[in-house]
């Protein structure tokens, strides 16, 4: 164990509502020197854990958002052989190109591992990787080196980082790759729950408004077939858009007027079952 990880505690960040239980597990994972896997729907607030972590512990965050086609090796580094064939051509570059390290440029964990201080990573949707880029990543990060083939050079990390990795759930992911990691599932926000996210980015926000808002909200969320349901942020932008609407008025919500429905749905066929339910009156 490092001696960071035994003195450093996460408290929490000013625009992040952050229960105990969550506080708890980040806490234990950095003493225990592990990854930290989050699972839940989007908008609860997973990705945004990893800045508030970067925030509260004054560290910098580097963010690697995984891609279907993404090769571990991107990730650690890249040779950028283009580069060098033109300079070698050319020859009007200030680079030696006998030294093909001057061709190296560091990936996402590789800029982490060679960073002058401790970094929090996040590793955003690891579930759009195949089984096999999860598990070699995390051999990856358990032994804290990579190797540069082309210089047979072995990269050491000179900081242990901070490890978030998020999931979508959209695939399941390895038993190897979840016996390494914490794990804690972010449910959705109950309202009461929401309220307080609400208050923290609109601390002079009309109690009116923040009722109507979210009781119309969690309404909107139940209704069948919807396929992509409002999240935080959505509702986040909802909230500014009826501030910005002079004519708006918050008890215009209860009686069933609910305005900018493309501010909280965004796919075709969501916002017509939504229009369709304010429409009948459906939702009050």
């Amino acid at each position: 164990m490092t001696e960071n990880s035994s003195v450093t505690r996460f408290t929490g960040a000013a625009r992040y509502v952050l229960d105990p239980e969550l506080a708890d597990i980040v806490n234990i994972s950095m003493a225990l020197e592990m990854p930290l896997l989050l699972k839940g729907e989007p908008g609860t607030g997973k990705t945004m854990l990893a800045h508030a972590i970067a925030e509260n512990l004054q560290m910098p965050l580097i963010v690697l958002n995984v891609k279907s086609s993404m090769k571990l090796v991107e990730t650690l580094y890249q040779y950028d052989t283009l580069t060098r064939l033109n300079d070698s051509r050319f020859g009007d570059s200030k680079r030696d190109v006998s030294n093909i390290e001057e061709y190296i440029r560091m990936g996402k964990i590789g800029q982490a591992f060679t960073a002058d201080q401790r970094t929090v990573l996040l590793i955003d949707e690891i579930d759009k990787a195949d089984t096999d880029f999860q598990d070699d990543m995390l051999d990856v990060l358990d032994q804290m080196a990579f190797d540069i083939i082309e210089i047979d050079k072995t990269i050491r990390a000179r900081h242990r980082p901070v490890f978030v990795i998020t999931s979508n759930a959209k695939k399941d992911l390895s038993d190897p790759f979840l016996g390494r990691c914490n794990f804690h599932h972010i449910a959705f926000p109950d309202p009461k729950m929401m309220r307080k996210i609400v208050n923290v980015h609109f601390p002079q926000i009309d109690r009116q408004l923040a009722e109507n808002t979210i009781a119309a909200f969690y309404r909107l969320r139940e209704l069948e077939a919807v396929e992509k349901r409002p999240a935080t942020r959505e509702l986040l932008n909802w909230i500014r858009a009826l501030n910005a609407d002079p004519d708006f008025r918050p008890k215009d919500l209860a009686k069933g007027d609910v305005p900018y429905l493309g501010v909280l749905f965004k796919k075709s066929q969501d916002y017509q079952i939504a229009a369709n339910a304010v429409r009948r009156r459906r939702l009050f």
